[in-house]
């Protein structure tokens, strides 16, 4: 089988994340991508009390689309979320064509160096890479072919989304309706999320 993944924090997962992935059904040879929340992210370890709504968001979010899964498998191995530990696991569960394809933002992406076991990472995997800015260069990213990463871009415009402006704009009482889907977001007020 082919399998994308699309890991990450999600704190909170928004609308943005659900164009990522339907882009990448419609546009790459995918059938269905995987969302694994993070357990404990290791650059975001404040973000541990929000572990199990994280991932509770998630599941409500995608609860629409037949061709999105959600996996604990982060949850499970418990500790730290390590991309490069949570592949290895994927590729013991399930038998894989060819690499795993990973969804990830340029933000991440010019970052991956300092990832843990970054060197085996680029071995494994191959990255969807998402524009986060708007003075996007792809040239800038040679560099990272040259290292060895394998990856090709999505053509998708720049959508100026984050969960960090969606914590900020919840915090300041302002409405995020269209930001998120509506089912997630009557959970975010029910259970008073980011309000502090």
């Amino acid at each position: 089988m082919k399998l994308c993944i699309f890991p990450g924090t999600f704190n909170p997962i928004h609308s943005g994340h659900i164009y990522m992935a339907e882009y990448v059904l419609k546009n790459f040879d995918i059938k269905k991508v995987v969302f694994i929340p993070s357990f404990i992210p290791p650059q975001k370890e404040d973000f541990k009390e929000l572990t199990i709504h994280r991932y509770r968001m998630v599941e409500l979010a995608i609860k629409g689309n037949p061709n999105f899964e959600i996996s604990d498998i982060e949850y499970q191995l418990k500790g730290k979320s390590y991309t490069y530990l949570t592949l290895l696991e994927l590729y013991k569960k399930y038998s894989i064509e060819g690499r795993i394809k990973m969804i990830i933002g340029t933000d991440a992406f010019e970052n991956l160096d300092t990832w843990y076991e970054s060197e085996k990472l680029r071995q494994i995997v191959e990255f969807i890479v998402f524009v986060r800015k708007n003075d996007f260069d792809e040239t800038k990213y040679d560099v990272m072919k040259e290292k060895g990463y394998s990856f090709k871009f999505a053509k998708m415009g720049f959508n100026d989304i984050s969960s960090s402006s969606i914590r900020e704009k919840i915090s300041k009482g302002e409405s995020i309706k269209g930001l998120v889907p509506e089912i997630q977001e009557r959970y975010i007020i029910r259970n008073g999320l980011y309000k502090n």
